[in-house]
């Protein structure tokens, strides 16, 4: 920058104006006409140049045209005389930086250096800045491109069905793990399906009523459902979602489903497994359950034939309850074994589930009368019609209230004011609850470690020991869970969770 082209036809004012630039630092070219100073610019590439208007030959208008021509950023400044506006205007049309009168004045000169200098570092810093950015956007687009086509595989490879919405819920992307699970392919689905098509109603209504939510992001935790697949086959899966909302904007959606066929098979192995081998572990408990029945069978058939032989009724009529009673323990023995060995499909129908708990509450009160235990019953109202298996609620109602009515009689505190109560509840993601609550003996830890176990029982020669585990068996077939929490001389709470379906009134 400190290098000056001055150009001028008069050598008297180069070697003044020359001294007066040396003095203030600069090195200056000399040129004496128009050609001599575009010859001396293409050999060093002087950043300002100081050229007379009127010369000879190439004049200092036709000189700056052919300087911004080679390097549009070289500063010209124009010597003029006076009344030579109208060739200042047209050199200033066609980029001089600046003009200085003659006869020319260090002052002035000074001036117009200043600002030729101040122009070179602007525009010198906004090449730099804009170098700058180039490389920054640059990097940054390669990077995007980079995160894009990390993403892009990620969403490709997953083995999860991911759908992605824009903000009027039609599908924009669809991987190959949501095309193996709905069966659709791409075509059939990119920008021509909407939510409401491909996801299960109650999911589609969620996304739906969640665009009304003001939150900038609305997650819907995991979840177990069913879609149904292109060739309506019920496909179990695991369910998230998020929509989200930028200053009050809907975006768009996305959600994941995870393929449970693959588990909920090996889960169908396992249980099946582990109840072969808890049926095989029985079989010794098996044995020793029947040769207890078969004495009981002997001692009352001893009784019976004594009873015959002496016209005794009281003996035939004790030896007769007692062939009966282990008649009904061999067959509660049997077919406990071959619910639990068996397996079983829930079978789901619409019902009631507060009426199928108000029969076992019918079945159980009677003995619970007869023995001082008053049964009191708790249902949740909001509970209507709901598809489910009724087998297996009444079932397991039936076993957990029997067991609820008979701690209640091996209690030793008989100043208690027994009692058992039956609840039901729904709780959310279509959750039915059902409770049965005594106050009667209470159960240790240890106790209820083995209440699941073959063959363990409580009460002694009266039971099989294989109740709760068809219970349970029952509950995890119908997807649901069973939880146990008892002290002893408090009482004991048996909570059942089973999911339900809403009535298709469709």
């Amino acid at each position: 920058m400190n290098k000056i082209l001055l150009i001028d036809d008069e050598p008297d004012i180069v070697r003044v104006l020359g001294i007066s630039l040396k003095a203030d630092g600069y090195e200056v070219i000399p040129a004496l006409s128009g050609a001599e100073g575009l010859e001396a610019f293409s050999r060093d590439k002087p950043k300002i140049i100081i050229t007379d208007i009127k010369m000879p030959g190439m004049n200092g208008i036709e000189v700056l045209k052919k300087i911004k021509a080679l390097d549009p950023d070289t500063e010209v400044i124009i010597i003029t005389g006076h009344g030579d506006i109208d060739n200042t205007i047209e050199a200033l049309k066609y980029g001089a930086s600046d003009f200085i009168n003659k006869p020319v004045r260090d002052e002035a000169l000074s001036i117009a250096l200043k600002r030729a200098r101040d122009k070179l570092e602007i525009k010198q810093k906004l090449k730099e800045y804009t170098t700058d950015l180039e490389k920054k956007i640059a990097a940054a687009t390669s990077e995007l491109r980079r995160q894009t086509s990390f993403q892009t595989k990620l969403i490709r490879s997953s083995n999860d069905g991911i759908v992605a919405t824009d903000q009027d819920l039609k599908v924009v992307i669809y991987n190959p793990g949501a095309q193996h699970i709905f069966g659709y392919s791409q075509s059939e689905v990119l920008y021509k399906m909407t939510v409401a098509h491909l996801f299960p109603a109650e999911i589609a209504d969620q996304f739906r009523a969640a665009q009304t939510d003001d939150s900038t992001i609305k997650d819907f935790a995991w979840r177990e459902t069913e879609i149904t697949a292109k060739n309506g086959q019920e496909i179990p899966v695991k369910f998230s979602g998020t929509i989200l909302r930028e200053n009050g904007n809907d975006m768009g959606t996305v959600a994941f489903f995870q393929d449970l066929r693959e588990i909920k098979r090996l889960e169908k192995e396992l249980l099946q497994a582990e109840r072969l081998a808890a049926v095989g572990q029985t079989v010794a408990g098996l044995a020793h359950g029947i040769k207890n029945i078969l004495h009981g069978l002997k001692g009352g058939s001893y009784l019976v034939d004594i009873g015959i032989k002496n016209d005794d009724t009281v003996k035939l009529t004790k030896g007769w309850d007692t062939v009966k009673r282990n008649i009904d323990r061999t067959s509660n023995l049997v077919m406990d074994l071959l619910s639990y060995s068996k397996e079983r499909e829930p079978e789901y129908e619409t019902c009631r589930p507060n009426e199928i708990a108000a029969d076992v509450y019918e079945l159980v009160q009677e003995k619970a009368l007869e023995n001082d235990v008053a049964i009191i019953r708790e249902f949740d109202d909001s509970i209507g019609e709901v598809v489910m298996d009724p087998r297996t609620i009444h079932e397991v109602l039936l076993n957990l209230m029997s067991n609820a009515v008979d701690a209640c009689l091996f209690d030793e505190d008989i100043a208690k004011q027994w009692q058992v109560k039956l609840k039901t509840a729904r709780e959310k993601n279509s959750i039915i609850r059902f409770e049965v609550e005594d106050n009667g003996a209470g159960m240790s830890e240890n106790i209820q470690r083995q209440l699941f176990t073959s063959f363990f029982s409580t009460k002694g020669h009266r039971g099989t020991g294989l109740g709760l585990m068809v219970s349970r068996k029952l509950v995890e077939e119908h997807g649901g869970t069973i939880e146990v929490k008892s002290q002893p001389d408090k009482g004991t709470v048996f909570t059942v969770r089973l999911p339900c379906k809403t009535v298709d009134n469709g």
